[in-house]
């Protein structure tokens, strides 16, 4: 099987939306999980290490398993070769953006990095719910960077009434297109919405864990928005057609996040399974051997905000093979093998045909 790779989340927004509030959250948050941080804002990273730090080229460990480096961008590659070394076992790497940095630039040198052990992330935009107008004023360049986002954190929905926070969420979603849109006070949005969260030998799934006991909500007493998302899970001992899934895939509904799975592509090939990795609008399938006496199975989850499960099951439900008469012909995988990278000079394409960043 191939070697997982670590997703790269691309951590956006102008000065004051609250990027470092959300990065100290996901910190805090991490429990099992190894986060790699590359900071560019130097902002008030509320990590004693990396205040004193607080310099090009600084790389300091955070305690928990987690890496933070104070980095130029012209140096993106260079530390992305440093944090995905293997003995550093990192699970996700956070590029926290300058509040003044143009998101799609960090994303082009993300996607066009050679560096194999890498996969997108997505490109998170945070906003400032109670200064949206103000911003957009000030920046108009802010319209093009939703444009650019997979998902948007609408940030601070605790400063605003439920009237504006509406027409502001009204807003984002009608500049951010199909990228999913969440809101979150305080930053506090869950971890497994942007990556997998590994949870710790001996530790139940969603028990509270000690730092959770230690550090609560500060805001606890108070009722405040968070981030709401669904998730969908599929199990099916049925192939899928390669044809019918890529149509799904191509035409998914605005609000889905990320999926994540294997397939059976059944006769279409069967010597392997392939991994698939979505975020906003990037795709990417692996294929991986069947070991002998493996199971057969696609195991697919579907993370999103304002979804339709029951839908999304249904257009699902419909990419299954039908029997031998709907056994798919010699050129049915070539939709997914156009998102196999062939070679580390090939990036894969974005799903829609259009390149978002163009």
């Amino acid at each position: 099987m191939t070697n997982q790779q670590i997703p790269v989340v691309v951590l956006s927004g102008f000065l004051g939306s609250g990027k470092t509030t959300l990065l100290n959250h996901l910190l805090r948050s991490a429990r099992g999980t190894r986060i790699g941080v590359m900071v560019n804002d130097f902002g008030d990273i509320g990590i004693d290490a990396m205040t004193v730090a607080g310099q090009v080229g600084s790389t300091v460990s955070l305690g928990n398993g987690c890496l933070c480096c104070a980095v130029d961008v012209s140096e993106l590659d260079e530390y992305l070769e440093v944090l995905t070394g293997p003995e550093l076992r990192l699970d996700v790497i956070v590029i926290e953006a300058s509040g003044l940095a143009e998101p799609q630039e960090l994303v082009r040198m993300v996607l066009g990095s050679e560096n194999e052990r890498i996969v997108y992330g997505g490109l998170v935009q945070v906003v400032d719910a109670a200064e949206f107008s103000a911003t957009r004023a000030r920046h108009p360049e802010t319209d093009r960077h939703l444009a650019l986002a997979d998902l948007v954190v609408v940030n601070k929905a605790d400063r605003v009434d439920e009237r504006e926070l509406e027409a502001v969420h009204a807003a984002v979603s009608g500049l951010a297109g199909p990228a999913a849109v969440v809101r979150a006070a305080h930053g506090r949005v869950d971890p497994e919405l942007l990556f997998d969260r590994v949870v710790p030998d001996g530790e139940i799934e969603g028990q509270m864990s000690i730092e959770d006991l230690l550090y609560g909500d500060p805001d606890e007493d108070h009722d405040h928005p968070h981030a709401a998302y669904e998730t969908l899970s599929l199990a099916s001992d049925t192939a899928l057609h390669p044809r019918r899934l890529m149509e799904f895939l191509d035409s998914r509904p605005e609000g889905l996040y990320r999926i994540k799975g294997f397939v059976d592509f059944g006769a279409a090939d069967p010597g392997n399974r392939y991994s698939v990795h979505a975020v906003g609008r990037f795709l990417r399938f692996s294929p991986e051997p069947w070991e002998a006496g493996q199971e057969r199975l696609t195991q697919l989850v579907l993370i999103g905000s304002g979804i339709d499960g029951d839908a999304l099951r249904k257009e699902l439900d419909g990419c299954r093979v039908n029997g031998p008469q709907d056994a798919p012909d010699e050129h049915s995988m070539w939709g997914v093998l156009r998102y196999v990278r062939q070679n580390e000079e090939e990036p894969v394409e974005p799903v829609q045909p259009v390149d978002p960043l163009d």
